[in-house]
């Protein structure tokens, strides 16, 4: 599989610890790719995810979308694992209209509006997850 993780805005400190310790688990099970984009206008930042996305599946994190839990996730990660998966996560004002619409989930990890560097920890942390659910493993209990 390969998976890549858009995120506008830099990383720094713990969070990209968190995120780089993450990564690294993803990468057993999945070709994985981080690629932050630059601040901009909300349409700016919507031509620049979508522009940077891969050719499969493209998913997008907002507060609006749907909430899954982890055992579900795994359920939708499983098929995609010999395809491709694009992650977008907004910036301050979140994710355009544009980039929601053209993804085939827009997906919420909480009600809560989140800080886009945690929103990543908390997107990784989950993807790792739901590899260790579908292999098996008693990571997630």
């Amino acid at each position: 599989m390969k998976l890549r993780l858009l995120s506008v805005g830099k990383d720094k400190g713990e969070t990209l610890a968190l995120s780089e310790e993450y990564a690294a688990r993803i990468a057993r099970f999945a070709e994985i790719e981080i690629i932050e984009l630059k601040a901009s206008d909300p349409a700016r930042e919507a031509a620049a995810l979508l522009e940077k996305s891969l050719k499969g599946e493209l998913w997008a994190l907002d507060q609006r979308g749907t909430e899954l839990s982890s055992e579900e996730l795994a359920k939708r990660i499983s098929p995609l694992r010999s395809g491709s998966l694009t992650l977008c996560i907004g910036g301050d004002e979140g994710l355009h209209p544009d980039v929601r619409a053209r993804a085939k989930l827009v997906w919420s990890l909480s009600k809560l509006t989140l800080p886009h560097r945690l929103a990543r920890v908390l997107v990784l942390e989950q993807i790792y997850r739901s590899f260790e659910i579908i292999r098996g493993a008693p990571y997630h209990k």
